[in-house]
């Protein structure tokens, strides 16, 4: 792969984004290192660059709880990419109750997103998506034309914590390979809450109409196989993937890891048509009726799936490693999976948002990171309280430092 083969963000625009009332950002398809103390902003911005993805970014926080305090009561975020559809020019806004479009937006967000964000009537509490100077009600339309994955404090306990963390982290996993995961995923979880609540009905004495359970159920079924096959194909992709890195050399300081998905429908793929599994789970949604009514929710189902990984060099699992270990697995998925998604996205590697990267690194490790992300290549955004802990990267990457909403580059 090539030095110019990595899709990159040119120029960041914020307005009234977290502690951010105003701020346009230039910068090369290099990695790019944010430092600065704690509360500066660091994380607000990857965040926010997290937010030009479907979905709710990497804090998967309200949109209410982004806006910045005092300001306009809403937010916009504007960007331009140059990647596989040359330089684009994508943009994402949410205006709260007011309705209407944000008062006094910068004229660097307007440059980025052709124009300025109008609202969608009606639509008050969506945010709002333009692409090359077209609205989009929601952020399903980012999903073909941007792959991120991100790394968080967060996600330290990741291996640890409840499967619907692993699940979610392999979701997006998912989304960066095959864009239509998420519309499928959200679809199954409307049809499912809908059939929960024609269940309650039925159990509290209310008329049940069989025919609509049929109808749900069976639609439920054609989209629980399909998030099923898809979460199936990446993990024996991210499978394949760690192997060959790790007998070339590619993983440099990282270990490789064994990936198995854990999930009923996930078993039954690898058996037996798509088809077939469609069918025997809505045979198991419809004689479990009752069931589901008393618990009130769904028992079974691709929402139960658990992702299990072993650290591959010692044949343990994750969840028994130690901390530095299981950061370490962490970061040698996501590399893993940039060549993947590099495989299928004309060659060009995601961007990289790695909040705090370096905690639980040794030297060697950091170093060995470094080295990986530049030979991917991959525009990667950095941040951290000491940039002597990037210091193996300067003069190959871009150094920044935030304070008070604002940014200043660093030079040698």
């Amino acid at each position: 792969m090539s030095k110019n083969r990595a899709l990159a963000l040119t120029r960041l625009t914020l307005t009234d984004f977290r502690n951010y009332a105003r701020l346009r950002l230039d910068v090369g398809p290099a990695p790019v290192v944010l430092t600065g103390p704690n509360g500066a902003g660091k994380t607000n911005l990857l965040e926010a660059l997290s937010i030009l993805c479907p979905g709710r970014g990497l804090r998967s926080a309200a949109y209410a709880d982004m806006v910045r305090h005092q300001g306009a009561g809403g937010w916009a975020i504007a960007a331009v990419l140059d990647g596989p559809q040359a330089e684009i020019r994508v943009g994402t806004a949410w205006n709260g109750s007011q309705g209407e479009a944000l008062a006094g937006e910068p004229d660097g967000a307007a440059d980025a997103m052709g124009s300025p964000v109008q609202p969608v009537k009606g639509a008050s509490q969506a945010r709002q998506v333009r692409i090359e100077g077209t609205t989009h009600r929601g952020s399903g339309a980012l999903a073909s034309i941007i792959r991120m994955v991100w790394i968080t404090p967060a996600m330290d306990r990741l291996f640890n914590g409840p499967a619907g963390d692993r699940r979610r982290f392999l979701d997006r996993l998912v989304l960066g390979i095959d864009p239509e995961h998420a519309s499928r995923v959200n679809a199954f979880d409307r049809l499912m809450r809908d059939r929960n609540r024609l269940l309650e009905e039925g159990r509290e004495g209310a008329r049940r109409d069989p025919i609509w359970l049929d109808g749900l159920e069976a639609a439920m079924a054609e989209h629980a196989v399909a998030i099923a096959a898809a979460r199936q194909a990446t993990v024996e992709a991210l499978q394949l993937a760690a192997s060959e890195q790790h007998a070339s050399g590619q993983m440099g300081t990282f270990p490789w890891g064994q990936f198995t998905i854990e999930g009923e429908l996930e078993a039954a793929i690898a058996e037996m048509p798509a088809l077939h599994v469609e069918e025997r789970y809505r045979t198991i949604l419809a004689e479990s009726r009752g069931l589901d009514a008393s618990a009130g929710r769904c028992l079974r189902g691709p929402h139960r799936s658990d992702l299990v990984v072993k650290h591959g060099p010692k044949d343990v699992e994750a969840r028994l490693c130690s901390t530095g270990e299981q950061k370490a697995l962490l970061i040698g998925i996501i590399l893993a999976h940039a060549r993947i998604v590099a495989d299928g996205f004309d060659g060009y590697a995601p961007i990289m948002l790695l909040d705090e990267v370096a905690a639980h690194l040794d030297e060697e490790r950091r170093r060995g990171l470094f080295e990986c992300l530049l030979a991917l290549p991959v525009q990667a955004w950095m941040t951290g309280t000491d940039a002597s802990l990037f210091s193996a990267l300067r003069g190959s990457a871009q150094f920044l430092r935030a304070r008070d909403g604002a940014l200043m580059e660093l030079v040698d």
